[in-house]
């Protein structure tokens, strides 16, 4: 009986520490304009996102490996924080940040659950399944429809280029055809509008 109490206590020790990721802030902004996004709603909002735009991912996606992974990648930012993706010195030692991180935040989980989710986030990090890709279509298409929606947000806060948007939603396409080409229309659309600027 002691060591189901011990596995219990870790699995609610993990739960509790967690709770951390609701106070690390984003640079995206909520669509009303009204503040930042922080990374609990920003994972919450990729898992609905996966639910809702399963029918465009490969046949072969596993939406339950989908689900874990887009709530289970931002975890280790609790310790890492967020990186901004267009701040080129940020994100030099964004890597080993989320290493050292990924093995305090899964460390304090039972051994099997450890396994599981640190592979999920590896895998997800690496973008090589199939699951991975459609996940990294979801993580790279919500700030992208945040930015869209708030006239430019953050890409105008930060004078990023269309160049740096194309280059980040790369991999939009690589997960699903569909949102990649859906991704193409609102780029197109948010330069007309002037949200983008042309220039690098």
């Amino acid at each position: 009986m002691q060591l189901t109490i011990t596995r219990l206590q870790a699995q609610i020790q993990f739960i509790v520490e967690i709770d951390k990721l609701k106070h690390v802030l984003r640079q995206t902004l909520l669509m009303d304009k009204s503040r930042r996004e922080n990374d609990a709603e920003h994972s919450w909002h990729l898992a609905m996102m996966a639910i809702v735009l399963s029918e465009y991912a490969d046949p072969q996606v596993n939406l339950l490996r989908v689900l874990k992974m887009v709530l289970i990648h931002d975890l280790v930012e609790i310790d890492a924080g967020d990186t901004f993706c267009y701040d080129a010195i940020a994100v030099q030692d964004q890597s080993d940040r989320e290493q050292k991180a990924a093995d305090r935040l899964f460390g304090m989980l039972p051994e099997n659950l450890e396994q599981e989710l640190r592979s999920l986030w590896e895998e997800f990090d690496a973008k090589e399944t199939l699951d991975a890709q459609f996940a990294t279509a979801l993580d790279r298409l919500q700030p992208l429809l945040h930015n869209y929606y708030t006239q430019g947000g953050t890409w105008k806060m930060a004078n990023v280029t269309e160049a740096q948007v194309r280059k980040r939603m790369a991999p939009v396409l690589i997960g699903s055809s569909v949102l990649g080409e859906f991704v193409e229309e609102l780029i197109q659309d948010a330069i007309r509008k002037g949200f983008i600027l042309q220039f690098d």
